[in-house]
């Protein structure tokens, strides 16, 4: 059973309160909530787009399977380069087949490397890859997480919510579960998005467990409320608190095409985020469109005037 100092670090990593998360010291290295905690830390440097700092924090000579695997994923999301990127993949196949070793951590850690192997598989766009290293019939609530936001980002609600009501049947009321409900309604428009503006406004009232994550995530269901000036005022809040976060930018540059902020302040945010984070989803999709563009427009050649 994790303490009650695990418990609450394991519920800032889980609404996305990772500076606040930071801010708590580490245990005594003897503690045997070291190794936890210290994996709490290391993932909210990558969840912070800061994987350099997650390496600093992981001993190079570590034995643990799940510091190993944290350590992969920060190697994966820390380079731009494709053989390196691959070279993170392969380590995380290795570890995924090395701990069906019964020997190999105990197992919650076990878990937790399906869960970081999946989460760079699903980054990489290797779907299947990672649906199949996570289990699709799995009964760790953090797998099932990322399960449904692999589904989700496939447009595949049907699938998502299938796996919500599987883990119902065997998850507590636990906090991860109502995250998990709130991001298929907010995928979904389920009752109008009431359920997940609840859910978000009831956590950012508790100021230990405030982030730009939730602040951005009940921006997004006040845009699609049609809540506009509540909506800019989270994502103003949210950029505020932290001014690089991808995802809130990626949101104000569309609530800017639905009029919440000034053509030339949108103009601004796009390229920051394009700039800070060329491989977000948006941008990606978006310069792939201008390239297809430009490509159909030099085949497009104007045809000479009619002579009357």
């Amino acid at each position: 059973m994790e303490s009650s100092e695990i418990y609450h670090i394991k519920q800032q990593f889980v609404l996305g309160a990772f500076k606040s998360l930071l801010n708590v010291p580490l245990p005594d290295v003897n503690s045997p909530d070291y190794n936890a905690a210290l994996l709490y830390k290391a993932r909210s440097h990558i969840a912070l787009n800061d994987p350099k700092a997650a390496l600093k924090l992981i001993p190079e000579d570590s034995e643990n399977v799940a510091l190993k695997a944290v350590a992969s994923l920060a190697r994966y999301v820390a380079t731009t380069d494709s053989a390196a990127k691959d070279a993170a993949l392969e380590e995380l196949r290795d570890l995924s087949v090395e701990i069906e070793d019964e020997a190999e951590g105990t197992e919650r850690e076990k878990a937790l490397v399906r869960v970081l192997a999946g989460t760079a598989f699903a980054r990489a766009g290797e779907v299947e890859e990672a649906l199949e290293t996570l289990g699709t019939e799995t009964e760790d609530l953090e797998a099932v997480a990322v399960i449904v936001q692999v589904y989700l980002s496939i447009n595949r609600p049907d699938l998502a919510k299938r796996q919500f009501e599987r883990s119902k049947r065997w998850a507590e009321d636990d906090l991860l579960l109502q995250l998990i409900e709130s991001n298929i309604g907010l995928a979904t428009g389920k009752d109008g998005y009431s359920n997940s503006q609840s859910f978000y406004t009831e956590q950012l009232a508790n100021p230990s467990m405030t982030s730009p994550h939730l602040l951005t995530a009940r921006g997004v269901t006040r845009l699609l409320r049609n809540e506009i000036q509540e909506a800019k005022s989270d994502l103003e809040e949210a950029l505020h608190q932290n001014k690089d976060d991808a995802e809130t930018l990626a949101v104000i540059v569309v609530a800017g095409g639905l009029g919440a902020f000034k053509k030339n302040e949108t103009e601004e945010y796009w390229s920051q985020l394009s700039s800070a984070h060329p491989e977000h989803p948006l941008v990606v999709d978006v310069n792939q469109k201008a390239e297809a563009f430009d490509e159909l427009l030099t085949k497009f050649s104007v045809p000479p005037p009619i002579s009357v």
